[in-house]
């Protein structure tokens, strides 16, 4: 399995699916972005917009944002 999780330092829904992850001890990399929604290209060039957290499941070709739906896809998916 391989995730990418694009998150902004001090983002509480970033944490929250960062926190979900480590209880179900799924490994991922981290892409940290930019403060400025502007200059978020590569999360938008990834989800087509540029809020976080965006969630990639490569193993399920998924990429999603807003952390309580991602928080319920990984509890459907691998809780």
């Amino acid at each position: 399995m391989a995730f990418t999780l694009y998150q902004l330092d001090g983002c509480p829904y970033c944490e929250k699916v960062a926190d979900r992850m480590d209880e179900l001890d799924l490994d991922y990399e981290t892409v940290w972005v930019e403060a400025l929604h502007s200059e978020r290209n590569e999360v938008k060039e990834v989800s087509g917009q540029r809020g976080v957290p965006v969630l990639v499941d490569d193993g399920r070709g998924v990429t999603m944002a807003e952390s309580e739906k991602i928080v319920e896809y990984l509890n459907k998916s691998y809780a």
